[in-house]
C-alpha cells in the first residue's frame, strides 16, 4: 500500500533514511557548497511515483537557486527553501563539459542519463565510455522525511539558453545567466530489474509503470559570495 503524504505538504514532496546506500550514490552529483542565484523556475510532474511516501501530482515551486562550478562541470540545485538538502525538498543537475556545451550546444536538446560510476544496487556498472551530457537527481527529503525518497534521471533531454561560464569572477552579466528548460523520466533505483540475457546495454532496466515524468525550467543569475547552506 503506497502510503500519502499529507495534502498540505503534496505539492512539495521528497525523502531520506531508509536506503541510505542508494542515496549515497548520487552524492556524486551533491558539491560542497553554492552561491545563490537570483531568478526563477519550476519543476512539476502529472504523477510522480515515490516510493512508500507519494503518488500524485507534484509542484515543487522552488524559491532558491544555486550553481557550483568545479573544473569543467557545474552543478545546479533547485530547491524549496534554503535549508541543507537532508532536510529539503529540491532537484541537482550535473552538467558535464559546460566549456563545449556553451560553444556549441547552446540552444541543442542535450541527453540526460545516470552519472559515470552509478548503478542500481546488486547490478553490475554499465559500459560508459563518456558520461552523460547532464545527470539529475530529485530529492524529497523534507516532505518524505521517514523513507528514502531520491529519483534518479535515466532518460530525458535538457536544453539550455544560456550557461554560466563558471568563472566565479565572470563580470559580463550574460555569462553568469543559466537559462534552460528539461524534461525526463525519474526513478527510484531500487525499482530496477534484470535485462533480458544477451540484450545489449547495461544487465539492468527499469520498469516504465513506476517511472515519473517530470518537467523543469530555469532563469537564475549567478552571484559570487557567502555560500549556501553546504550539502551533505
Amino acid at each position: 500500500m503506497t502510503a500519502r503524504l499529507d495534502q498540505s505538504r503534496a505539492p512539495r514532496a521528497v525523502a531520506h533514511g531508509a536506503g541510505r546506500r542508494t542515496l549515497r550514490l548520487a552524492l556524486v552529483l551533491l558539491p560542497c557548497a553554492c552561491s545563490v542565484g537570483q531568478g526563477d523556475g519550476y519543476v512539476r510532474s502529472e504523477l510522480l511515483r515515490v516510493r512508500e511516501c507519494y503518488e500524485g501530482r507534484f509542484d515543487l515551486d522552488p524559491n532558491f537557486f544555486a550553481a557550483n562550478p568545479f573544473k569543467d562541470t557545474l552543478t545546479i540545485r533547485i530547491q524549496r527553501g534554503e535549508q541543507d538538502v537532508q532536510v529539503s525538498d529540491g532537484l541537482t543537475l550535473l552538467v558535464n563539459d559546460v566549456p563545449g556545451i556553451r560553444r556549441e550546444r547552446l540552444g541543442v536538446p542535450l541527453p540526460l542519463g545516470l552519472p559515470v560510476g552509478v548503478a542500481p544496487l546488486g547490478f553490475p556498472l554499465p559500459d560508459a565510455p563518456s558520461p552523460p551530457a547532464a545527470s539529475l537527481s530529485l530529492y524529497l527529503n523534507n516532505s518524505c522525511r521517514s523513507q528514502n525518497s531520491l529519483l534518479m534521471a535515466y532518460e530525458g533531454e535538457v536544453t539550455f539558453t544560456n550557461l554560466f561560464s563558471g568563472d566565479l569572477n565572470e563580470e559580463n552579466s550574460v555569462d553568469r545567466l543559466t537559462e534552460g528548460t528539461l524534461w525526463a523520466r525519474v526513478i527510484d533505483p531500487r525499482e530496477a530489474l534484470p535485462a533480458t540475457p544477451g540484450q545489449p546495454g547495461p544487465a539492468f532496466v527499469f520498469p516504465e509503470e513506476r517511472a515519473s515524468y517530470i518537467d523543469a525550467g530555469f532563469n537564475f543569475v549567478f552571484h559570487r559570495g557567502t555560500p549556501a547552506q553546504p550539502f551533505p
